[in-house]
């Protein structure tokens, strides 16, 4: 092994290393402390469920349109720090935007302000990976993505806890808390002047890239498995849970037991499940559980009943992401990386804005119970392309 596969871009103390996990958290944490109450709040507004579905779709549609831009701008100035700080200005300014009242454009713009908080998300990802070793790859991604799911969880926990405590709005102040705390601190986040370089985002390779047959897949599995998200824990599942009783303490329950199964699936699936049973397999068997658990939300009698789909959804939602993320890099050399990254990241959004925009429409059309019924047939298709999928490349392999 070479010398520079042994020694990080960044040399960091423990102290810069927890200076960018709190930022981290508090990133995540901005992000999602209201996402749970979203649709509730919007409903006791007066709201109707295809405007819920528009607003929680613009968060996908404008990383659709900021993601790649903001990829390209980074690796052009060799600087992460601006955009981590970005993303923080960007997350407590969409919480604003949610306590102003009087039109369902407030929370609209507020949505669309969260998608560009999301879209910071790369910068932080290349510059923690300059803190290890390009041979500790795995390790740094391994950590920043449970750092994802603890922040999210943070977030999603405090979100019922603060409706239930004092208002809707309470969240919405934790937001701008949270989000202006992580830019105070991440003045102190170390990057050096001359910034982090990685093989940039290639305007001239994305033609090649997207041509990759395998990519075009995964990309295509992703949309469906981010519209079945998007439709449930991330959408509409926390309005099924009020329309059962649940106060929003109980909401949160609903959260934690999606959340943490699907953290612990995340763990697994890499480490013991793909290279036992294959990723292919993996991938099909939790769009099949996925599948089942999303229909299974239209007909949960109880919150007992609701939070077990939920267990045993974000579990099966833990086994294919973190894999369709792999396979997505997985063919391509270093050097076209990051643009077979950034393309991924775009496309994948495109699930995230249509699955509740869709959702939203049927539930307005036939009733709220139809849009998990669509969910569900998202993951169906999602299942079934996988098995096509899966005999190809076993005959190319072959």
């Amino acid at each position: 092994m070479s010398a520079d596969a042994k020694a990080a871009l960044i040399p960091t103390t423990r102290s810069d290393h927890f200076i960018f996990i709190v930022v981290t958290l508090l990133y995540w944490s901005t992000l999602y402390v209201y996402v749970p109450i979203l649709p509730p709040f919007m409903k006791s507004s007066g709201y109707a469920d295809v405007l819920i579905g528009i607003v929680l779709g613009s968060y996908g549609f404008t990383q659709m349109l900021v993601r790649f831009p903001l990829g390209l701008a980074s690796d052009k100035l060799h600087k992460r720090k601006p955009f981590l700080m970005l993303g923080m200005v960007s997350g407590a300014l969409s919480c604003v935007l949610f306590t102003i009242p009087g039109s369902w454009l407030w929370p609209l713009a507020g949505r669309m302000m969260s998608g560009v908080c999301a879209s910071a998300w790369v910068a932080f990802t290349v510059l923690y990976a300059a803190y290890y070793a390009s041979s500790e790859a795995t390790k740094a991604m391994s950590n920043i993505s449970f750092m994802t799911v603890s922040g999210q969880l943070i977030g999603m926990t405090l979100s019922g806890w603060l409706a239930g405590a004092y208002s809707w709005n309470a969240a919405f102040i934790a937001g701008i808390g949270l989000g202006v705390a992580g830019l105070l601190l991440s003045f102190a986040v170390k990057e050096p002047r001359e910034g982090v370089e990685r093989p940039p985002i290639s305007l001239q390779h994305l033609r090649e890239v997207v041509r990759t047959p395998s990519l075009i897949q995964v990309s295509t599995l992703s949309i469906l498995a981010h519209c079945v998200l998007f439709i449930t824990m991330f959408g509409f599942t926390p309005l099924k849970a009020t329309s059962l009783g649940a106060s929003s303490s109980q909401l949160t329950l609903i959260v934690i037991a999606f959340m943490v199964p699907h953290a612990i699936a995340s763990l697994l699936t890499g480490r013991i499940l793909a290279p036992r049973y294959g990723s292919r397999n993996v991938i099909a068997i939790g769009f099949a559980l996925s599948a089942l658990c999303t229909i299974a939300i239209a007909y949960s009698p109880s919150l007992g009943w609701l939070a077990l789909t939920q267990a045993l959804n974000g579990f099966a939602q833990g086994m294919h992401l973190p894999l369709l993320l792999g396979l997505a890099i997985q063919p391509f050399e270093s050097s076209k990386r990051a643009t077979a990254m950034g393309f991924y990241q775009a496309v994948y959004s495109i699930g995230m804005f249509a699955g509740p925009f869709l959702a939203g429409f049927i539930n307005e059309a036939f009733g709220r119970d139809y849009g998990f019924w669509l969910g569900g047939l998202f993951a169906l298709a999602a299942l079934a392309l996988t098995l096509i999928w899966r005999r190809s490349h076993a005959q190319q392999s072959a």
